[in-house]
């Protein structure tokens, strides 16, 4: 046969007659759609339609995140639906054409497909848990948007989202959703120029986003709980995160004043865990719009989100201290972006991060007028360290004559409150001349004394032999005091005829009654007085505060101090404050002029000239020296970025309990800083996630802990 002629029986054997090429393509597609289908173990009978549930098992491995295929028996295709809890054999092998062996795990099943890209044989789904759909589309979204951004895995933050199951719980109909309620009067939000407009807003279905710098007082419960009832009353939900339960119990008690019982719940950890799963699962199946609780309530699955809010974002209470680490605010902001809703985050005081907000122009500020606030606030008066008592009383009490004497007059007219910094506040070096923090000429960072006295970069390591303040050029440095011991017996030998309470760590008050007594409580255990609030409050040791080895010390320090003085009544009935620091510091005249917001402009601007977060992005990287060293040679990091360190860090106290982030018992981890330029964030987290999952993949070393953003920079 010719070349020619071959050529012509090849084409008309292709071509034939239509009947035979219908023929050969539907052969064709039989053979593609029988690869498709998943094999499964013993030729159990598969779902008729979408056979391939997709399942985010719960392995929290970075390696491993991504989804895995299996097959859904036609006995379990009716409740094997997304958003479901499943059992699945994980870790299993082929063999003989069957697949065997694997551990079983939980997971969710995130979609129902037609096929598998996997070419091998599809285990089947061992069990499904639950019929109830726990992890919704917009939960799923979420949680991914969070893992990207804290370069961490999908699994870790669902197990964060989506609480542990209850049988009796899922047992259990939720009751059916109320009509919304009448929208909520102005009240106290007629003290903020555009406090009235933004509830407008909500209840029109807006989306306005606000900064709102609260007026000192206990009103700010019933503030929160107003622009909730707005949201509700124009028919979307409302969530509402606070820092403990104490301020949860004092918001849920104002919405259920403001709209009565049945329309929101309460989410903290006091009701138990069956008792909050099945307030949960009332948010989940749309029974209830609105929810009011602490960190974990960021991801309630309120549906038709109107409002998200968050009170006192610089609360160390609102980072959650499980892989990978998201902040509540961080999470409600996406939130917000995701769910078009609107937003507010509220303080007495206002953090850099805040301050970044109505910088960028992506919140409006919402403040009272300066005649409002010095109506509401108590007189600050500044008392210096070195100022000494003049009189027998003062010097038993070890209290400047000035700070004793406002407690004693404070305590003919009410009780008195009396702040004093938790033991085992570890102060930074500053100037013994002016105060100014001590910072490395490298990269800003906060000196630290090494041993036989030396001076070291907590940071970058860089050794400064030779330092002077940039400020007024002394060579000298001090440590500043850690808080008084004994404030309590001390005061009540001072005044033997008051009774004295205390409120910390152990024991925290809730209230106090308005009859005059001296409460000494540590920085946020402050119990609110009955009646009018307090008639003075002393704030003792302040450079037990600023003197932290933090970043945020001057912030944070001014954060604890406004919250102890709005508990105060305001200078027209008398309400006075002692402060006992430095007067000519930051954060000392900003509580004399109770001005937050100008604190936090100034901290930005000089975050900003430094580079530090929030106008910079910065990853911490932990581990062995060796560990840390290799995951950032291989890590491809984003143009720019800047490696801090490695430094060694410090060993925990053999009695301390260990908390997150610790090294191993017996280890000794260095720490090294990334730092990146605004808009690189996001490249900085993907480059450690795949660094990290490929040291996995290779058994490379130990494990190497990564955290976005750190709130506990030096």
């Amino acid at each position: 046969m010719s070349r020619e002629n071959g050529r012509s029986e090849v084409g008309v054997e292709a071509s034939g007659t239509g009947e035979q090429l219908a023929l050969i393509r539907e052969a064709v597609r039989e053979k593609k759609a029988d690869r498709a289908k998943p094999r499964t173990w013993r030729g159990a009978e598969l779902a008729a339609e979408l056979p391939v549930a997709r399942v985010l098992v719960d392995k929290g491995l970075v390696h491993l995140d991504r989804y895995f295929d299996y097959a859904v028996p036609a006995a379990m295709d009716a409740e094997a639906q997304p958003g479901v809890r499943v059992r699945v054999r994980f870790g299993a092998g082929e063999k003989g054409g069957r697949r065997e062996g694997g551990k079983l795990v939980s997971g969710f099943i995130v979609e129902r497909v037609a096929e598998s890209e996997y070419r091998g044989v599809l285990a089947p789904l061992a069990q499904v848990l639950s019929p109830e759909r726990v992890l919704s589309p917009e939960l799923l979204g979420l949680c991914r948007a969070v893992a990207d951004r804290y370069a961490g895995t999908l699994a870790d933050v669902v197990q964060l989202a989506v609480p542990p199951r209850r049988a009796r719980a899922e047992a259990k109909p939720s009751p059916p959703l109320l009509a919304p309620n009448a929208p909520p009067e102005v009240g106290s939000w007629a003290r903020y120029g555009a406090g009235a407009g933004f509830l407008s807003a909500l209840t029109r279905g807006d989306a306005p986003r606000a900064v709102w710098t609260a007026l000192p007082g206990a009103t700010w419960p019933q503030e929160l709980a107003r622009a909730a009832a707005a949201a509700l009353a124009g028919g979307r939900g409302a969530l509402v995160v606070v820092p403990d339960g104490r301020a949860a119990a004092r918001v849920d008690e104002a919405l259920s004043e403001l709209i009565g019982e049945g329309r929101h719940v309460l989410l903290t950890a006091d009701a138990g865990p069956e008792e909050r799963y099945r307030r949960w699962l009332a948010v989940s199946r749309g029974s209830v719009r609105a929810v009011i609780g602490t960190r974990a309530a960021m991801f309630a699955p309120v549906a038709d989100l109107g409002l998200v809010a968050l009170w006192d974002d610089g609360d160390s209470s609102h980072s959650d201290p499980h892989a990978p680490q998201p902040h509540a605010r961080e999470v409600l902001i996406q939130r917000s972006v995701n769910e078009r809703a609107g937003f507010l985050l509220g303080g007495l005081s206002c953090t850099v991060e805040a301050a970044q907000l109505v910088e960028t122009g992506w919140a409006r500020p919402l403040t009272a007028e300066r005649e409002q606030v010095r109506a509401a606030a108590p007189l600050v008066r500044t008392i210096g360290e070195g100022d000494e008592a003049r009189d027998a009383a003062a010097r038993a009490a070890r209290l400047p004559s000035m700070a004793w004497q406002v407690v004693r007059d404070g305590l003919t007219r009410g009780p008195v409150l009396v702040q004093v910094p938790r033991r085992g506040y570890a102060p930074r070096l500053a100037c013994e001349r002016c105060r100014t923090p001590a910072r490395c000429r490298a990269c800003a960072g906060p000196l630290e004394a090494q041993e036989a006295g030396a001076l070291a970069c907590a940071w970058c390591g860089r050794a400064e032999p030779d330092w002077h303040c940039a400020e007024c050029g002394g060579a000298r440095l001090r440590a500043q005091i850690v808080g008084a011991r004994r404030t309590a017996e001390e005061l009540g030998r001072a005044f033997p005829a008051v009774p004295v309470r205390t409120s910390g760590r152990d024991h925290v008050l809730t209230t106090v009654p308005g009859a005059s007594a001296l409460v000494v409580s540590t920085p946020g255990a402050e119990p609110v007085a009955e009646g009018d609030g307090y008639a003075a409050a002393l704030l003792l040791d302040g450079w037990a505060l600023l003197g932290r080895p933090d970043l945020r010390a001057g912030e944070e320090a001014l954060r604890r101090w406004l919250g102890a003085a709005a508990l105060v009544r305001g200078q027209a009935a008398g309400g006075t404050v002692a402060v006992i620091a430095e007067p000519t510091l930051r954060p000392v005249q900003a509580l004399v002029r109770w001005d937050p917001v100008g604190h936090a402009v100034r901290e930005l601007a000089e975050r900003a000239e430094l580079g530090f977060p929030p106008v910079s992005r910065m990853a911490s990287v932990a581990g062995r020296g060796e560990d840390v060293a290799e995951l950032l040679r291989t890590a491809e990091l984003p143009s720019g970025a800047e490696v801090l360190g490695p430094v060694p860090l410090p060993v925990p106290d053999a009695g301390r309990p260990r908390r997150p982030g610790d090294p191993p018992p017996g280890e000794e981890w260095e720490r090294a800083l990334v730092r990146v330029r605004p808009g690189q964030g996001a490249a900085l987290a993907a480059a450690l996630k795949a660094a990290r999952a490929a040291r996995l993949v290779k058994r490379e070393g130990e494990a190497v802990r990564v955290r976005i953003d750190p709130p506990d920079l030096g």
